[in-house]
């Protein structure tokens, strides 16, 4: 198996996405194919012990900022994201892993691999920790404006993703609205809502935002514009929070010996929230595997969404996905 991996992509350049694809290729005994500035990369893999490790270099001259707009990118023919997707879309690897511009990936990865039959648009899943285990929140930003039919094809790709990644069956899917009752919500959510309740899918209502981490659906549909808002509202109380709680147990001698004591736990509950542990967000719709990770993003989070990209083949959720939207295609024609 082989995964591609923009070695430029991300807020910390090529340092953090070769050693944690080194750590990924290590650990999943898998091929790693990592494209970028071939002399930057080598110069990492040089810095680091890469033995045990399967990574091959592939140069592409240019790298997309974080900060570039789509005027830019479009014009950067041999960037490390296009040349790696070329490589996915030509059958020379699996999958492709980025923690770069998401514009850029989104606008690229539908140019070169294309659209899946009966979606009619991609959209991003990401896995977030909930008192119940995870909870996929999808879409989280691929898509702003969005109808009806379109919150349906996700609601179906996430319960897919949701049985073949997590192994979840008959997922329970929520609509992300302003309340609880069925009239609540704008236009897009109540006629979503009629869409899902007449589906086989294992729908439950609404859910609203505070259900986002209860655990109470363990698929949450939304479009895009909310859906991102949700995340990174609730990413910025998460680490403000923590800011907070250390500011405070520092205080005093009484609270650094009270936090000496809950330590193990505190480090457990940090593994559950901390986002490298989930590997990024998973953009379905495609022909082809495309996972997207944070910017900050660790040497662990790199590993853990290359490890994500090799259980989207080995579970076949591409095909099954396929499989799944042409029949709902074929019934809504």
């Amino acid at each position: 198996m082989m995964v591609v991996v923009d070695a430029m992509g991300g807020d910390f350049g090529p340092r953090v996405i070769v050693e944690g694809s080194v750590n990924a290729s290590r650990e999943e005994k898998i091929e790693v194919l990592l494209v970028g500035k071939e002399k930057l990369i080598k110069k990492e893999l040089d810095r680091i012990d890469h033995s045990g490790a399967s990574v091959t270099v592939i140069n592409a001259a240019e790298a997309i900022d974080m900060g570039e707009g789509i005027f830019s990118f479009r014009k950067k023919r041999n960037s490390s994201i296009r040349v790696g997707l070329k490589l996915v879309k030509e059958g020379k690897a699996d999958a492709f892993v980025s923690t770069g511009n998401t514009a850029a990936v989104l606008y690229l990865a539908m140019k070169e691999l294309g659209v899946m039959e009966g979606v009619e648009r991609p959209a991003l899943s990401l896995l977030v920790p909930s008192l119940k285990g995870v909870t996929l929140l999808i879409d989280v930003g691929a898509n702003v404006n969005c109808k009806p039919r379109h919150l349906e094809q996700f609601a179906v790709m996430g319960k897919i993703f949701m049985e073949n990644v997590t192994g979840l069956p008959n997922p329970r899917i929520g609509l992300m609205s302003v309340g609880e009752e069925e009239s609540k919500g704008n236009e897009l959510t109540k006629e979503t809502f009629e869409r899902l309740k007449s589906t086989y899918l294992n729908f439950i209502g609404n859910v609203e935002g505070k259900d986002l981490y209860s655990g109470k659906a363990d698929v949450i549909v939304s479009d895009g514009f909310t859906g991102n808002v949700a995340l990174k509202v609730s990413e910025g109380v998460i680490e403000s929070f923590s800011r907070m709680a250390k500011f405070e147990i520092m205080k005093n001698f009484l609270s650094k010996i009270g936090l000496f004591l809950m330590k193990r736990n505190l480090k457990k509950l940090y593994k559950k929230v901390d986002y490298s542990e989930y590997g990024g967000a998973q953009l379905l719709g495609l022909n082809g595997i495309c996972i997207i990770g944070h910017g900050r993003s660790t040497p662990n989070a790199v590993k853990n969404a290359v490890k994500l990209a090799k259980n989207f083949v080995e579970n076949k959720v591409q095909e099954k996905i396929q499989n799944e939207m042409a029949k709902l295609s074929q019934s809504q024609a």
